[in-house]
């Protein structure tokens, strides 16, 4: 038996993509596994270890795969199912704002022992912000905030911080100008400053809606153009791990003054009766599924020399 529409493979450009998001979770899970252990948060390590075997067995069936998904927030195979559902979801209101706008809220980056407080603020504070408009605009007495709002968090391994901040769209100029204002407001100059909020007019909804559905975390740190020491690139697993923990409980993607259309998402298909399918079995080594009769890959993905040697040489797991 299996179930849900499954996903074609077809297509090798989608599924060397899933192949490669596979590998780079599956590294990255090893290492987390080995923190979260360490520090005796067993529950997280659990998690970590349904990520690690997410999607490892396939059915193949009829040119499409089925598998069971661990809908982990950190799962890189499992954002980019999550991505496209956002996307679909969310997208036909934004493309009814006459006047959108991203904007970035941000607030002073902090060393790891404060990261999970900062965090915590960080979202009451957009929280507290909202609700006072909301309460103005059931009043009668100001507009209401209009919106889509993404939690994200930087780390800067040079200075060894944590930037932690928000990404929203909202449906026009003025909203944004409300929220940047209220913002410095609340967090005084100790906290925050102007030049570090960004706004700008959507151009393009698609891809602003995208930017800000992306994973909360960046993985790989890139040094700035004018890095005069020309640090390569590098995955700070630790600094990874530290913000997993300080996201937790808290809701990543979040809409706000606005409720989204009824889903009318069909029933799950559920195949019972199967006929001419193929089992196959994920391979760390082999970087793909490996059917379990015949031998065969199913994208024959290969890791590209760059990506190689980043999870190999490349993985730091001291700094945080």
């Amino acid at each position: 038996m299996i179930k849900g529409k499954g996903s074609e493979i077809t297509d090798p450009e989608v599924v060397n993509s899933r192949s490669q998001r596979k590998v780079i979770t599956s590294v990255l899970m090893m290492k987390l596994i080995k923190i979260a252990k360490k520090k005796m948060n067993l529950k997280l390590a659990q998690s970590f270890r349904n990520t690690y075997y997410c999607l490892t067995k396939l059915v193949i069936f009829e040119g499409k795969m089925y598998g069971d998904y661990c809908k982990n927030r950190f799962c890189t195979v499992c954002s980019g199912y999550r991505k496209a559902y956002l996307i679909n979801r969310y997208l036909p209101v934004v493309q009814k704002w006459e006047d959108p706008y991203f904007v970035t809220l941000t607030v002073k980056s902090v060393p790891a022992k404060r990261l999970n407080i900062m965090v915590d603020k960080v979202n009451k504070g957009f929280k507290r912000i909202n609700n006072k408009y909301a309460r103005r605009h059931q009043r009668g007495t100001g507009q209401k905030l209009v919106g889509i709002r993404t939690s994200e968090c930087n780390y800067n391994p040079i200075k060894k911080t944590y930037n932690p901040h928000l990404h929203i769209l909202v449906a026009n100029r003025q909203m944004a100008e409300i929220l940047v204002e209220e913002w410095l407001q609340l967090w005084g100059n100790k906290f925050t400053s102007r030049h570090a909020q960004f706004i700008r007019k959507v151009e393009d909804s698609e891809r602003d809606l995208i930017e800000i559905i992306k994973y909360n975390t960046k993985i790989f740190t890139k040094p700035k153009k004018d890095d005069k020491k020309n640090n390569p690139i590098k995955i700070y697993v630790k600094a990874m791990y530290n913000i997993i923990v300080a996201m937790k409980g808290h809701r990543i993607i979040n809409r706000f003054g606005f409720n989204l259309p009824k889903n009318n998402k069909s029933k799950e298909n559920v195949i019972t009766s199967l006929t001419s399918y193929d089992k196959s079995k994920y391979s760390l080594k082999d970087t793909d599924w490996v059917n379990e009769e015949t031998g065969e890959f199913l994208s024959n993905y290969k890791l590209d020399p760059e990506l190689k040697d980043l999870l190999k040489n490349k993985i730091n797991t001291s700094l945080e």
